[in-house]
This record gives structure tokens, sequence and C-alpha cells, in this order.
């Protein structure tokens, strides 16, 4: 197993560069996994994400429809937030396997919802959590292969 790894700190001003380093350090790996309590800023960093990819729509949680879609010219960007999944069995029937195997990119809030279901692909993991004041976040990354 190859494990590539980025640790930053930041906050909300530099979000639009933190968001384009990510870009450039994750490269072709789509599907980006956010770990973090409530309140850490995973909606907020994945709306920076978005915009620097180029996404003009307003970038939300889906919190009660658990999928959002943002399209792009050449690409679709799908917004997940498993919060209120009671089961895997509800991911199941929002057909996940055709997003996650759509090579288009996949953001997922709250994956732990969904453990068991990600056990056959590369995926970037982002752990997001306080940082030295309730001002900075700090990001570290790990990209499984």
């Amino acid at each position: 197993m190859t494990k590539n790894t980025l640790s930053l700190v930041y906050k909300v001003d530099t979000l639009p560069l933190v968001a384009k380093q990510l870009i450039d350090f994750i490269g072709d790996n789509k599907i980006w996994l956010f770990y973090g309590e409530m309140g850490m800023g995973k909606t907020t960093l994945i709306r920076s994400i978005c915009q620097v990819l180029g996404v003009c729509d307003n970038v939300s949680s889906p919190t009660f429809s658990f999928v959002n879609e943002y399209v792009l010219p050449q690409q679709s960007i799908y917004h997940f937030d498993f919060y209120r999944l009671k089961n895997e069995y509800e991911a199941y029937d929002l057909g996940y396997e055709e997003y996650f195997y759509s090579d288009n990119y996949c953001f997922v809030e709250w994956p732990s919802k969904i453990s068991q279901l990600l056990l056959d692909k590369t995926f970037v993991r982002i752990f997001i959590e306080m940082g030295s004041n309730m001002f900075e976040r700090n990001l570290n990354l790990m990209i499984e292969s």
C-alpha cells in the first residue's frame, strides 16, 4: 500500500490557495473523503475546492438530499453528506456505486457512515480538526492506493 501525505494549517481567508494546493497535490484521484467533527468546515472547504474547479452554482451541504450535483462543461462534481444516513443500505439505494465509478469528482462528508463500502478503491482521506485557535484548522491528507 502506497501512502502520500500532506499536512497544513489554514484560515478561512486562505481557502482558495489551500483548495488549489489540494487539487494539485491530489492529482487524478477523484473520490475525496472529508472527516471532521460538526462545524470544522468540511462544507466550507468543499465549496472553495468547487470554486477553484470552476463551479458557479451555490455549493451547500446536501444534508437532506444526501447528494448535490454541480455541473461543469466537461464533468460533474458530486457532493455527498451521509450524516443522516441510517445504514449503508441507504447508500446502495442512493446508487452510490454509479457516482463513485463515474470518474467524476465525489466529495464525501461523513464517510465513516459508509466505511464498509470504501474498501476497494483509492481514496483521498482529508482530516480536519481545530487548530491552535478557533480561526485555524489543521488539515491532514492521506492518499492510500
